[in-house]
C-alpha cells in the first residue's frame, strides 16, 4: 500500500524536517498551477519520471519552467540510450502516484526496492525553498532544497544533483 499523506507528513515530522502545506484545487500540469506561484513563495517545480532502454528508472526534478532537451537528457544521467516516459502503471507500482501527482515524496514509496534514481537540477537546488505535492496533486507542501537532500537520504536514495536544465547548463552550475 503506498503511503498517505498523513504517512508522509509523519514521516517529515520522524526526520524533523520542517514543511507547510497549502491546499488547493487539483492540478495536472505545470500550466494549471500559474496562480499558486503568485501565493507559494518559493521554487516552483516539474518532475519527469523517465526509464532507459535497460529499464532503469529515474526522475528528473527540476523548475517549472526549466528546458530540458529529451533527446541528450540520458548523457547527464547515465542512462542507457535515450529515455522515454515511464507509463501510468509503472508509476503507480514503482512510486505509488498517479500521473499529475509526480513528486520527489514519492520516493517514500520507493524505499525497499529503490528502482528509481533521483536526479534534481541544478538550478532548482540554488532556490532555498522548493515546492512539490505531497502524493496528490490537490495540495503544494513547501521545504528547504538542503531537507529535500535529506528527505531523499531518509528513503535510501542518494540523489544525484546534476545541471540538466538548459539554464544550469548556461549558468555553469555542478553540483555532483
Amino acid at each position: 500500500m503506498p503511503a498517505s499523506r498523513d504517512d508522509l507528513m509523519a514521516f517529515f515530522r520522524e526526520l524533523d524536517i520542517p514543511v507547510s502545506t497549502v491546499d488547493h484545487e487539483p492540478v495536472f500540469t505545470v500550466a494549471e498551477s500559474g496562480d499558486l506561484h503568485e501565493r507559494i513563495p518559493g521554487g516552483h517545480t516539474k518532475n519527469l519520471f523517465l526509464k532507459d532502454k535497460k529499464g532503469r528508472l529515474f526522475l528528473v526534478v527540476a523548475l517549472h519552467d526549466a528546458e530540458i532537451d529529451l533527446k541528450k537528457v540520458h548523457q547527464i544521467v547515465g542512462a542507457q540510450g535515450r529515455v522515454s516516459f515511464g507509463n501510468a502503471e509503472l508509476l503507480g507500482e514503482v512510486l505509488g502516484v498517479e500521473p499529475g501527482s509526480v513528486t520527489p515524496f514519492a520516493l517514500i514509496n520507493d524505499r525497499e526496492v529503490r528502482r528509481v534514481t533521483p536526479v534534481f537540477d541544478a538550478a532548482m537546488m540554488q532556490h532555498e525553498v522548493l515546492n512539490y505535492h505531497p502524493l496528490k496533486n490537490d495540495a503544494t507542501t513547501s521545504i528547504a532544497s538542503n531537507d529535500l537532500i535529506k528527505f531523499a537520504r531518509a528513503c535510501g536514495h542518494d540523489a544525484q544533483v546534476l545541471a540538466v536544465s538548459e539554464q544550469a547548463k548556461e549558468a555553469g552550475l555542478k553540483l555532483n
